[in-house]
């Protein structure tokens, strides 16, 4: 088994190494074919050298951009290019001169264009008479700038479809977009949140004709947007800045339809935008597991359409402010209603606020088979089947306030607040059988849960600068508070076969009041020596406490009412923590490289009360451990870096981890603490590469995530006869989880035809360990997913997307009878979208999975095709859709789960074939002049 693990491992690696080395050479391959064209810009007027100034190339034809850089500080420019046999323009920006322009019939060996001269706009009555064309792409210190008018996109488009036209942007099936190998993980419109950071619902539903310029920068937390400080993250951001003759308005969808099978879905999305001040409201209903305003222009929301849904069977999930809408297994009927609203009161203040309203009803049938494996070198078999019913509500509201104290001070607020109440009910049954298929146990059971609950989080943030640039004081608070009530309600019968243990009948109700407080307080100061170097000095402060107070009661068939104690399932359990940080370190910002460091010791105490069964028990435990954090970034040119990032973690124990108390809730399952339980105790480190070619429209890059544990908490499971489990816990080391994954992608344009390949490929390797009947076990995972894709366009007619990935499953056991477990998942997937003729729209979505391993009795494979036909008429205001889910009617959700201890495999209730009909009526009303149309050009 494990000459076999290792000879697959070593076989995907090698083959992958291969295609890597391949994506390499075809970069050093460019790279000796280019040459280098150089020059200085200086001012006319002084002779000054101009710094940041904006160079570029771009075709004669269609001006299309070949590449671009910016000036140093010494007004110097350097650009390496391939040869090109058709005309050329050197262009040269800078905002508030006159561009330069030169003409070049060819270019085709190293060139110096010498000293170039801006002159100065001229101005008059302060009125800019001279006016330039903005270039497509320009670089404002950290910030990278695209032109939106520069790239081409239908005129009905949205904002994701103009991302994908720029250069570097990069938006995977999955909708995970990177911008030169960085993943973006906040959206802003104006800078501002639009309903959420993700900007999921902007980039679907804002049309692309209202952008002006697409800014990139490093993603910032608040603490340092407000210092000024470099961003130590390795994530980008995106903001969309509204055209300003299109910031005066408002613009909106209505959609409605209605199916087969009873299915429906509607959805609406307003928004009134006037200069700083922008309202959008938001509203959906629908019962096919959608989030209900994605409003996909070509399947609306099947869900399964375009989505990780299709291969993971998720339901179209989506979040939005730690809110999931769609989520979960079954058929959900949703509703939800939004409101986003930000606005500039005055200079000094700024504000943003959202509220949601939602609500979802899901039925799910599941049926599953799990494999549980001994150390004694036997294993147990459970079979299980459900039928489920869940009902939630929500209420979301989030607010940010910033005021500007004065010119070196600011004040942020950011408060957020949800209270939501659930109602589940389940009726289940369960068998368990040993290796001989010998019966163990049998348990039937009816529950019914309510659930209330709040949750309350709010951050407040405050910055000085000092008399020094650099050099600043702040402060922050943070706080979290949770209450959930719930009244749980259990109907259950157990009976176990193997001995004369009696059966477990249950009929009772138990009342949960789970409390957790945490507060949290810093404050920070940094002293810059140089203008490169600075020394940080941090303290802080954090308080934590949960409390789980649980009665239980048994039903009196005298009065017909649940009042009957129950003392066995009744405790009170909590846990405090208290941690002091002083934290020293240095941050080095160059223009090539950032490097920051802190360390200190953190000093913890924890406090542990349980009352149970009239005993008390207190534990108290201090610690006094180190911590450190290293980040380091190298920008070897505008789009090719390396950022590493290490840091040493540990946290605490849980209550009932650590507190000896039996927790007999579960009749197959009996839980209880260790007292003797330590930290859990990790190093994590993370390495990225990333690099992306303009000239060539090509980038690759690979990035290496490692975590392992000095000590890690694990649970510790006892099997009786009857297949009944007493889990306990313990704390091992050496335990380790390791990501790695490479990429390669490259955009091919020849007039009216453009190509894109993408390559993956992503490994997780993993060593577990645990106890099983007092004996160490311990499992290596790995697991195996190389992915291809291709997108071809022509032009604005048709687009074709197939794609292949593979998921390779396999986990290596010890003191097990089972040496190991393997699955393979394949997954095939064709989307083809046809624009023509005029005002119609015809797509196809095609997939097939393949489940190699899944246990008998569930299907292996499936088909899943969703088709949409759409006609746009009364000048592309109305769009009517006919479109069908799941046309073949095969779509399935079995799934193989392998761990450490378990193999499990499951099948719930999904979406069947229906056929919806729809009409999208979209208005659009600004208050600014009507501009002409933009000359877009295609890259």
């Amino acid at each position: 088994m494990r000459n076999h693990f290792n000879r697959y491992f070593f076989l995907l690696m090698s083959k992958h190494f291969f295609t890597f080395v391949l994506a390499l050479f075809s970069v050093c391959a460019f790279s000796q074919s280019s040459f280098y064209i150089k020059g200085k810009i200086i001012e006319e007027t002084t002779k000054l050298p101009m710094e940041s100034v904006t160079v570029y190339l771009s075709v004669a034809k269609d001006s299309s951009l070949v590449d671009y850089t910016i000036t140093d500080k010494n007004g110097n420019f350097s650009l390496a290019v391939k040869k090109a046999s058709q005309p050329l323009f050197l262009k040269v920006s800078m905002v508030g001169f006159e561009d330069y322009k030169l003409n070049m019939a060819e270019l085709l060996k190293a060139k110096d264009f010498g000293v170039i001269t801006l002159k100065e706009q001229a101005k008059m009555l302060n009125e800019v008479v001279v006016k330039t064309e903005a270039p497509p792409v320009r670089i404002k210190k950290d910030t990278l700038e695209f032109n939106a008018a520069s790239f081409k996109v239908r005129p009905d488009a949205n904002v994701e479809t103009l991302l994908k036209q720029l250069p570097g942007v990069e938006i995977d099936a999955e909708g995970k977009i990177t911008v030169n190998g960085k993943e973006v993980n906040q959206i802003l419109v104006n800078g501002k949140p639009f309903f959420d950071k993700d900007g999921k619902i902007a980039l679907q539903n804002l049309p692309s004709d209202i952008i002006n310029k697409v800014q990139v920068t490093d993603t910032k937390t608040k603490k340092e947007e407000l210092s000024g400080q470099a961003a130590s993250s390795n994530n980008a951001s995106i903001n969309l800045t509204i055209d300003e003759d299109k910031n005066k308005g408002f613009f909106g969808k209505f959609m409605a339809g209605y199916g087969t099978d009873e299915r429906y879905e509607s959805s609406a999305l307003i928004n009134y935008f006037k200069n700083k001040r922008k309202l959008s409201v938001l509203a959906s209903s629908n019962n096919i597991n959608s989030v209900g305003f994605s409003m996909d222009e070509i399947f609306d929301n099947m869900g399964g359409g375009r989505s990780r849904s299709m291969y993971y069977n998720d339901n179209g999930s989506f979040g939005i402010n730690g809110m999931r809408f769609g989520a979960g297994t079954g058929i959900t009927q949703s509703d939800m209603v939004g409101i986003n609203y930000s606005d500039e009161w005055s200079k000094k203040t700024e504000t943003t606020a959202s509220y949601f309203f939602s609500d979802q009803h899901t039925k799910n049938a599941s049926r599953s088979n799990q494999i549980n494996f001994l150390t004694t070198g036997d294993y147990l078999t459970s079979n299980s089947t459900s039928d489920s019913k869940s009902d939630r509500f929500g209420h979301n509201v989030n607010l940010e306030f910033e005021y500007k104290i004065d010119s070196t001070a600011s004040l942020v607020f950011i408060p957020k607040f949800t209270k939501s109440n659930g109602k589940d009910r389940d009726k289940s049954f369960q068998s368990s059988s040993d290796m001989d298929n010998n019966l163990l146990n049998e348990s039937t059971s009816e529950t019914f849960s309510d659930s209330d609950g709040t949750n309350f989080k709010n951050s407040v943030y405050f910055n000085k600068s000092l008399n020094r640039r650099g050099r600043y004081v702040s402060a922050s608070f943070d706080n979290e508070n949770n209450r959930d009530e719930i009244s749980a309600f259990n109907k259950s019968a157990t009976i176990s076969y193997q001995d004369a243990t009696p059966d477990d009948i249950r009929d009772q109700v138990k009342k949960n009041r789970n409390i957790r407080d945490s507060y949290s307080f810093e404050t920070a100061y940094s002293e810059p020596l140089k203008d490169s170097l600075k020394v940080n000095l941090a303290l802080e402060y954090k308080w934590s406490k949960s409390s789980e107070d649980r009665k239980a009661f048994d039903y009196d068939a005298i009065s017909q009412t649940y009042s009957n104690a129950n003392d066995i399932l009744t405790n009170y359990l909590t846990a405090t923590a208290r941690t002091v940080k002083p934290t020293a370190g240095i941050a080095i910002e160059k223009k090539k490289y950032r490097f920051n460091f802190s360390a200190g010791t953190a000093v913890s105490q924890f406090d542990a009360h349980s009352l149970y069964r009239d005993n008390v028990t207190d534990l108290n435990k201090q610690y006094a451990l180190p911590f450190a954090d290293v980040q380091f970034n190298y920008s070897f040119t505008k789009s090719k870096s390396l950022w590493l990032n290490y840091n040493y973690e540990f946290d605490f124990p849980t209550a009932n981890q650590v507190l000896p108390v039996e927790d007999l809730s579960n009749p197959l399952n009996t839980y209880i603490g260790n007292p003797d339980l330590d930290l859990n105790k990790s190093h994590r480190a993370y390495v990225n590469y990333s690099d992306y070619d303009y000239a060539s429209r090509s980038g690759y890059g690979a990035y290496l995530s490692t975590s392992y544990y000095d000590s890690q908490i694990v649970a510790s499971t006892i099997f009786d006869v009857n297949g009944k489990r007493e889990t306990s816990y313990v704390n091992v080391g050496d335990t380790h989880s390791t990501w790695f994954g490479l990429y390669w992608n490259k955009t091919i344009k020849k007039e009216a035809h453009k190509f894109r390949f993408n390559l993956g490929f992503n490994t997780s390797l993993g060593l577990s360990k645990g106890f099983t009947n007092g004996e160490m076990y311990d499992a290596k995972s790995m697991r195996l997913t190389p992915r291809a894709s291709f997108s071809y366009d022509y032009g604005e007619l048709l687009t074709i997307s197939p794609s292949y990935n593979l998921s390779y499953n396999e986990t290596e056991y010890t003191n097990y009878s089972v040496g190991g477990a393997t699955n393979v998942l394949h997954r095939f997937n064709l989307q083809t979208t046809n624009y023509w003729p005029k005002n119609w729209v015809f797509g196809n979505d095609f997939g097939y999975t393949y489940n190699s391993n899944i246990a008998d009795g569930f299907k292996k494979d499936f088909y899943l095709w969703n088709t949409s036909l759409a006609y746009s008429f009364f000048n592309k205001k109305f769009t009517a859709k006919v479109k069908v889910y799941d046309l073949l009617n095969q779509n399935q959700s079995a799934t193989r789960t392998i761990s450490a201890t378990t193999i499990r495999d499951e099948e719930n209730t999904v979406l069947k074939r229906y056929a919806m009909f729809s009409l999208t009526y979209k208005i659009e009303k600004f208050g600014g002049k009507e501009k002409p149309s933009r000359n877009r050009h295609v890259f």
